[in-house]
C-alpha cells in the first residue's frame, strides 16, 4: 500500500527550469537531503558541463551521487539505480526527507517506478559497430531485438539505443520491458517554464557558463588524457565544446548559438519524456511555486487537508 511505504519527493524539470536550487529550497525547509537524478552529475570532472551545484550553492544540503564514478568507466542504470535506493533508504532511516532532484528522465523512472533491471557490462565490440550507425539504423536494430524497448525508449538518443540494443544482444530485455517494483510513494513535482523563457534562462545560463570556464574544464579533460569519443558520448555541453575545441565549429559564438539550439531541442525531449507521467504535477512558474511545492508536500504528507 502506498500509505505504508517510504516517501519521496521527486523535483523534476528540464535544463534551466531551476530545478536544483527548488530541491536545495526545499530541503532546507523540511530538513531533507538530496539524491541527484543526472547521469553526468555522477563523474567525476563534469562540473560547469553538467551543471553540478558548488559547495556554496549547496549551503548545509547534503546531496548524494556526485561525483561517484570516473569517467573511465561506465555507469550503468543498474549501478545507478542500485546507489539510489541505498541513498534514499539512509536518509529515511535517519527521519529525513529524500528529495530525488533532476533532469534524467530514464534515471528518475527507475526509482519512481522500480524497474528490475540487469546489469549487464559494456560490449566494446558491439559498441563500436553501432556508433558508425546512423539513428534511424539503431531504431530499426533496435525493433528487430526488442521490439518493446523500442517503442518506449527515447528514439532521438543514440546513447540509450546502443545501451538497448547492447542488452538484448546479451539475452535480456531492456529495462523498458521489465517487471516494475515499485518502493516508494513518490510525488513528483515538475518545473519548466514557458518557451520564450526558457529559451532566455538556457541562454544566459549558457553564456554563464561559457565566462566561467566551460572550454577549459573540456580541454583540461583532453589532457588527462580522456578521449575525444568519451567526450562525445557524453553530448551536449561535452560534445560541442570537443568539436570545438579540434577546430570545428569555428568561433566561440558559433559554439555557442548551435549549443543553444540542441539545449532547446534536448528540453523539448525531457518535456515529452515526463509529460507521458500524468502523476507529475506540473508547478506554476509565473506565481511562487516554492510554496505552492510546500503546500503540495505537506497536503502529500496528510499536514494539511485535501484540496477541494
Amino acid at each position: 500500500m502506498a500509505g505504508s511505504m517510504q516517501k519521496l519527493v521527486v523535483v523534476l524539470g528540464t535544463n534551466a527550469s531551476g530545478k536544483s536550487e527548488l530541491g536545495i529550497r526545499l530541503a532546507n525547509h523540511f530538513g531533507g537531503e538530496v539524491v541527484s537524478a543526472d547521469s553526468r552529475q555522477v563523474y567525476r570532472g563534469l562540473d560547469l558541463g553538467a551543471g553540478k551545484i558548488t559547495p556554496t550553492q549547496a549551503g548545509t544540503v547534503k546531496h548524494h551521487l556526485i561525483d561517484v564514478a570516473d569517467l573511465s568507466e561506465y555507469f550503468t542504470l543498474a549501478q545507478y539505480q542500485r546507489a539510489a535506493y541505498i541513498a534514499i533508504d539512509a536518509i529515511s532511516g535517519a527521519g529525513k526527507l529524500p528529495l530525488l532532484v533532476g533532469g534524467t528522465g530514464l534515471y528518475i523512472s527507475a526509482i519512481v517506478e522500480g524497474y528490475e533491471l540487469v546489469d549487464v557490462p559494456p560490449n566494446d565490440p558491439l559498441r563500436a559497430e553501432l556508433e558508425c550507425l546512423p539513428l534511424a539504423q539503431l531504431v530499426q536494430r533496435l525493433e528487430r531485438c526488442d521490439p518493446v524497448a523500442a517503442s518506449r525508449i527515447d528514439q532521438n538518443n543514440p546513447r540509450r539505443l546502443i545501451r538497448a540494443i547492447e542488452v538484448a544482444s546479451a539475452g535480456r530485455a531492456h529495462s523498458a520491458a521489465q517487471k516494475r517494483s515499485p518502493r516508494y510513494n513518490c510525488l513528483q513535482l515538475g518545473l519548466t517554464w514557458p518557451l520564450e523563457i526558457l529559451q532566455a534562462r538556457i541562454e544566459k545560463r549558457l553564456r554563464e557558463r561559457l565566462a566561467n570556464g566551460m572550454v577549459d574544464e573540456v580541454a583540461g579533460l583532453r589532457s588527462q588524457g580522456v578521449p575525444d569519443i568519451r567526450l562525445e558520448k557524453l553530448g551536449l555541453e561535452y560534445r560541442y565544446v570537443t568539436r570545438y575545441l579540434r577546430g570545428e565549429l569555428g568561433t566561440l559564438d558559433d559554439l555557442r548559438l548551435q549549443l543553444a539550439t540542441v539545449i532547446r531541442q534536448f528540453g523539448k525531449g525531457q518535456v515529452t519524456w515526463f509529460k507521458r507521467d500524468k502523476r507529475i504535477i506540473w508547478l506554476d512558474p509565473s506565481g511562487n511555486y516554492f510554496q505552492e511545492a510546500c503546500d503540495r508536500i505537506r497536503e502529500w504528507e496528510g499536514k494539511l487537508p485535501s484540496a477541494p
